[in-house]
């Protein structure tokens, strides 16, 4: 077919030509295909135009979403965990994993980070909190590990704390016996239903490097404790996993080149709107896991059949912490993408947040004020990942992301008082 050279601007196109247009007077079909032909052409070339960048344009980059507040900025101590009350108080844990902190329970107060409820109680009755949440009830709960620099936790160290938010006073401390939670367990994160038993109960994720890993619930009322799914490959770090983070292979690395695994079990832990199902992922794994919760709550249970109800649901990137809410919904962080995505009922992500601050997404709390609250605090930068250099760069971050979730509130209904005589 014959082509014609159409100008745009100052470039050119070459575009086909109808047999025998500009020879002999064309029907008028033909007029409107020789027009739908040329103007394809000039927008062809337009397009040329375009792409036809100068020497100085820059190549695009990478995209990023969502809109991050900054709430708080910790120059001399490493965040890990976060927990919000329903007015708006916001608390920060500190782990002892090796660096100097002063306190390991806080509370970010006016633009300002203080112990909480003071230096004292965290000198005396604190070791390391990995996790807190604020439960059900209102009260804050505080889950102490037990193991500064993660030495092995002397007996009765590791506990599961109630403080009142208002006051700061112990209303219970819950200790855990040695074929529960010895002393190379790790407490890792919480999640309640206090509608369960007489008081409630408590769901504890063990992430020890040392491993068997697996769950730990709590009776409240009781105060007992006994272990699930221990060592189950759903608990376990994934086989073969091999995470990368900022582009780099994510290894421990020790000052004379040897290297080895980053194998850390069940962490993220979160639990259904209903009660019925909780979810929790490995640290060092891409799959989501749920578990029936009222098989975890059954001590009568056989480790086999309690094994059966655990159901796999996919991939959903390599996480820290794990969130829900009360349509149904999953949160997770994504440490080797610094992302927030987000699972719906019908297995479908939402990815919520992809921002080069969120430099190791650590820990999700869903706050009554429409906010999740997202701490970041360059885990993978530690000295034992990098030969035993620390490239971390304080400030580390503690964020918020508006969100059209409602936090989960498993609590029993209050009971009505009796009508008023007549």
């Amino acid at each position: 077919m014959p082509e014609t050279l159409v100008r745009a601007g100052n470039r050119f196109a070459t575009v086909a030509r109808p047999p025998g247009s500009g020879l002999v007077r064309q029907s008028r079909a033909g007029r409107q295909r020789r027009l739908r032909a040329l103007a394809l052409g000039l927008a062809l070339a337009a397009g040329l135009g375009v792409q036809a960048a100068g020497p100085s344009a820059e190549p695009p980059s990478e995209r990023y979403r969502g809109q991050l507040e900054l709430v708080a900025a910790f120059h001399e101590q490493m965040p890990a965990a976060v927990a919000v009350t329903a007015d708006g108080r916001v608390f920060v844990g500190f782990p002892r994993w090796g660096d100097e902190v002063a306190f390991t329970l806080g509370e970010w107060v006016n633009g300002a980070l203080r112990p909480y409820p003071d230096l004292a109680f965290n000198q005396e009755s604190l070791h390391s909190v990995q996790a807190i949440t604020v439960g059900p009830a209102g009260r804050l709960w505080v889950l102490d590990t037990g193991r500064p620099g993660f030495a092995p936790a002397p007996p009765g160290a590791a506990g599961l704390l109630a403080l009142d938010p208002n006051t700061g006073e112990v209303l219970q401390r819950i200790g855990f016996p040695e074929e529960v939670a010895g002393p190379m367990a790790y407490l890792n994160d919480v999640r309640f239903d206090l509608r369960r038993g007489e008081g409630g109960m408590a769901f504890i994720t063990d992430s020890s490097a040392e491993g068997p890993n697996g769950i730990i619930v709590v009776d409240l009322k009781s105060e007992q404790s006994w272990r699930r799914l221990a060592g189950h490959p759903s608990t376990a770090p994934a086989p073969g996993f091999q995470p990368f983070v900022e582009g780099r292979a994510l290894r421990w690395r020790q000052p004379d080149g040897t290297t080895a695994p980053f194998a850390i079990g069940a962490d993220g832990i979160a639990i259904g709107p209903e009660g019925k199902r909780l979810y929790y992922s490995p640290l060092s794994g891409r799959r989501l896991y749920s578990v029936s919760v009222d098989a975890l709550a059954d001590q009568a249970l056989d480790p086999a059949t309690v094994a059966a109800t655990v159901r796999e649901h996919g991939e959903k990137g390599a996480s820290d912490g794990l969130e829900s809410d009360a349509q149904g919904r999953i949160y997770s962080t994504d440490y080797e993408h610094n992302a927030i995505r987000r699972l719906r009922p019908n297995g479908r992500f939402d990815l919520l947040a992809h921002d080069p601050r969120l430099l190791w997404p650590d820990t999700l709390d869903l706050a009554a004020d429409g906010y999740l609250y997202i701490t970041a605090n360059q885990l993978h930068r530690q000295p034992g990942f990098h030969g035993g250099v620390d490239i971390r760069r304080p400030p580390y971050g503690l964020f918020r992301l508006k969100v059209d979730g409602r936090p989960v509130g498993l609590a029993p209904e209050p009971i009505a008082p009796p009508p008023a005589p007549e």
